[in-house]
């Protein structure tokens, strides 16, 4: 068995090859829009998170007319925050203010004095947290080495799971509340529901008792 030197620590290597499997690039995602089609993606967000995204629509082979379509992104409450009319390619950037849930709406447009529009390809890498962040950037500006980069990235990483498992635990901790304040109230809606049964057979009793004694079949 070969001998450490003393004082040197021993690198950990599953941990840091797990993250940098998560770390991988994640896909753009690909769909086909008809005509007079409106298709809408959905993702829930954390927030204070950066988000970009590319998209790219492209109108099918054998078209005479390019892409036609219209992109809104817009939270659940409505908000506008990025629109393209008549998108064909490009990139858009927010930042989110609050956790919600985000949608990305495609709707197809159909050219004046032509039939029906043949399906369009919609290509769109949407792209939040640290998959959002340009490394790149980062190290020309802070003058990084590759490895620090890679470290650094894998800190944001590691940070992103935290904030994940906290959430989790947080939403874990409000289910559990609403759980128990549920039990607590089903609980109080069955004694009562037993207490006005008991009160209603009692009063059924002695109202029968005296109906049967006003028509003499009882003592």
């Amino acid at each position: 068995m070969p001998l450490q030197p003393p004082g040197r620590p021993r690198l950990r290597l599953a941990p840091l090859l797990a993250l940098l499997l998560l770390a991988g690039p994640a896909r753009p995602i690909s769909f086909q829009l008809p005509g007079k089609a409106r298709k809408c993606l959905r993702e829930e967000i954390h927030r204070d998170t950066l988000v970009t995204g590319e998209y790219e629509i492209g109108a099918p082979p054998g078209s005479s007319s390019g892409p036609s379509a219209n992109l809104k992104i817009t939270d659940s409450a409505g908000h506008i925050l990025y629109a393209k009319e008549d998108a064909t390619k490009g990139k858009f950037a927010f930042t989110t203010e609050d956790y919600d849930m985000f949608e990305a709406c495609f709707e197809s447009k159909l050219p004046v004095g032509t039939g029906r529009m043949p399906d369009q390809l919609v290509i769109l890498d949407m792209k939040h947290g640290v998959e959002a962040k340009n490394y790149e950037e980062i190290a020309k500006v802070e003058k990084l080495k590759p490895l620090e980069v890679e470290l650094r990235r894998l800190e944001d990483l590691s940070e992103s799971i935290v904030n994940d498992f906290a959430y989790m635990k947080k939403r874990e901790e409000e289910m559990r509340d609403t759980n128990e304040s549920t039990n607590t109230r089903v609980l109080y809606f069955s004694i009562f529901s037993m207490c006005c049964l008991i009160g209603l057979a009692t009063w059924q009793v002695f109202y029968l008792r005296r109906f049967f004694k006003a028509k003499k079949l009882i003592e």
